[in-house]
């Protein structure tokens, strides 16, 4: 069975979910929320094979669930679900590592075939999408002046995190302590003025011309 955690802040859309996902027989909805919050504590105790993260929430967006979530357990697969086709959340999703990123449009045989697919560790991406989004962020960006700020280990962390990497994974290609990953990207934030990870990889991958 495919264990799946639903995040929608829409009940209704959360039950028509669950029937859709439940009635094909080999996959087991084990957990929901309507809050970002709650789903950031609660999906890595359950830890379902897909969470179907929908991108817009009162509280947070599915985006930085996903990063959250793989942060802690990078074997959760992670699905969004969004009503609009929008090219930076699209990125932002990239970065944070989810696995697909499919319209609320989509079919509910073709949502199944979706969830099914990323559990089998297939990625939904169109790669046509992927450089087109890159692309249009990275063009047209003057020479760095943010980056000057930040000590050469600060830029070799921005630049991870531009990767999608975890902390435990950048702590690992740096040989460094995950304790002192997080301090410096606390400080990679506050230098540049941002409050989230997810904002430090688009910005990183806009001022370094990353290509990942």
């Amino acid at each position: 069975m495919i264990r799946v955690f639903l995040l929608d802040d829409h009940e209704v859309v959360r039950r028509g979910l669950a029937d859709l996902l439940q009635s094909s027989g080999d996959i087991e909805v084990v957990g929901e929320s309507g809050s970002a919050q709650e789903a950031s504590r609660r999906i890595p105790a359950l830890r379902p094979d897909v969470a179907i993260l929908d991108a817009r929430l009162p509280d947070g967006n599915g985006i930085d669930v996903c990063r959250d979530i793989r942060a802690v357990d990078s074997s959760i697969k992670g699905l969004i679900l969004t009503s609009y086709e929008d090219d930076e959340a699209l990125f932002a999703a990239i970065m944070a590592g989810a696995a697909g990123y499919v319209l609320k449009q989509i079919r509910g045989t073709d949502l199944v075939d979706a969830v099914r697919r990323v559990a089998a560790g297939q990625s939904l991406l169109d790669p046509a999408i992927t450089t087109r989004v890159l692309e249009r962020i990275r063009s047209g960006v003057e020479q760095p002046r943010e980056l000057k700020s930040l000590t050469e280990q600060e830029r070799r962390i921005l630049e991870y995190v531009a990767e999608g990497l975890t902390n435990r994974e950048i702590a690992g290609k740096m040989f460094l302590a995950e304790k002192t990953v997080k301090n410096y990207v606390s400080s990679v934030l506050a230098k540049l003025g941002l409050e989230r990870r997810t904002q430090a990889a688009v910005l990183a991958t806009r001022l370094l011309g990353k290509s990942h």
